[in-house]
């Protein structure tokens, strides 16, 4: 997002809908607003959305990461694969799980991990324990292709869907080839925004009884269910959990702002398309699926810093997905060069890719300001 009033095009403008504001006011009035029935609601009909039998609401998508692989009971320093050309906190969650990430090359033409690219990472590193997925930008990486290359069963893939709801990312697939954890982001910019939070979508029942209990230190009881009517003040900590549960006042948000999701949906795909109208002849463009999320529109241009700048003095806000973490100080030191320098495409690749404005409150308008002075630019 930008903070910058005079920017006549930000990068990023989260959309809240009338009934949110509503929704917020009567949970401040209700006299309950952390985890208690509003949050039951909203993980059942986020469930209904996805397809899904199960979704547990958290604190973030990087929680929703490390506790679904805490869930597996790997053993400690066990090799998780995921790419590098992520955002940092999916493989932060990956160490703070006790596990060890081995990064995974990405596709030229899709930026997301390729079953080449994920065998070659295990001929050079051997068979991983699990895998975590990212599909970048909302492009619905094959995670089952993913997990055959891997040698890994689906019981041990967690997906970072925090590029979507939207398109097939964080729907439901074949139980017997679905991923163990679906993992989504509420952030203020992500497709079904709330300002902070997560959830994770899956198959696995026990899977989700154990989350309801982790998420809250592990206790037997929350306090919804200890200080309803009849209910007891005891409770158990039979293993020890975390401090990771969304509140009713972000429930309620979420359930408002999940109506408006299918509309905002097509109107990222429409404007998606304007773009890429304008700019297929320009620059290069990742490749395109029909179950797209559009969670960013992202191009590859030499000059970036340049281009970047170029915008800026028109107004036009940008954003880079992501700095490769190999190159990040604090995780620089996970990796040896050997493993630094198996990443050619990443390196090449993110050299290039620039985020362009895109959300639903975008205009048609707004979307030939910014081709066009991108056209000046590179010409």
């Amino acid at each position: 997002m930008t903070a910058a009033t005079s920017t006549a095009v930000p990068f990023a403008v989260p959309s809240f809908t009338g009934a949110a504001r509503e929704a917020a006011v009567r949970v401040l009035d209700s006299g309950w607003v952390t985890t208690g029935a509003e949050c039951g609601a909203f993980e059942a009909e986020l469930a209904a959305y996805l397809g899904q039998p199960h979704v547990v609401a958290v604190a973030s998508c990087t929680q929703a990461i490390e506790l679904s692989l805490r869930a597996l009971r790997l053993a400690p320093g066990a090799p998780v694969l995921t790419p590098s050309l992520t955002f940092c906190g999916a493989v932060a969650a990956i160490v703070h799980a006790g596990c060890r990430p081995v990064l995974v090359d990405i596709d030229e033409d899709t930026l997301v991990p390729s079953p080449a690219t994920v065998a070659a990472a295990v001929r050079r590193a051997g068979r991983p324990a699990a895998m975590v997925v990212c599909p970048l930008g909302g492009y619905p990486a094959d995670h089952a292709a993913l997990a055959d290359a891997a040698g890994l069963p689906a019981a041990r893939i967690v997906v970072d869907a925090a590029h979507g709801p939207g398109g097939a990312v964080g729907r439901a697939d074949d139980p017997s080839r679905a991923p163990y954890a679906t993992c989504l982001s509420f952030y203020a910019t992500k497709n079904l925004p709330i300002g902070e939070g997560g959830a994770i979508a899956t198959h696995d029942g026990d899977l989700a009884a154990w989350l309801r209990s982790a998420r809250l230190h592990g206790m037997s009881r929350d306090a919804w269910r200890r200080y309803l009517p009849g209910g007891s003040w005891r409770y158990d900590v039979t293993e020890l959990g975390f401090k990771a549960n969304l509140t009713d006042l972000q429930a309620a948000i979420g359930r408002a702002q999940l109506g408006a999701l299918p509309g905002w949906q097509r109107r990222r795909a429409e404007l998606a398309a304007r773009y890429d109208a304008a700019l297929a002849p320009l620059v290069r463009l990742p490749r395109r699926h029909s179950r797209h999320a559009w969670h960013l529109y992202q191009v590859r241009v030499r000059d970036r810093d340049a281009v970047i700048a170029g915008l800026s003095e028109a107004g036009i806000g940008t954003s880079v997905h992501f700095i490769p973490v190999h190159r990040l100080t604090g995780f620089a030191a996970l990796f040896g060069p050997d493993e630094r320098a198996a990443l050619p495409v990443t390196d090449r690749v993110s050299a290039e890719l620039l985020s362009l404005p895109l959300y639903p409150d975008l205009t048609p308008d707004a979307v030939d300001v910014v081709t066009g002075r991108l056209a000046e630019l590179l010409a």
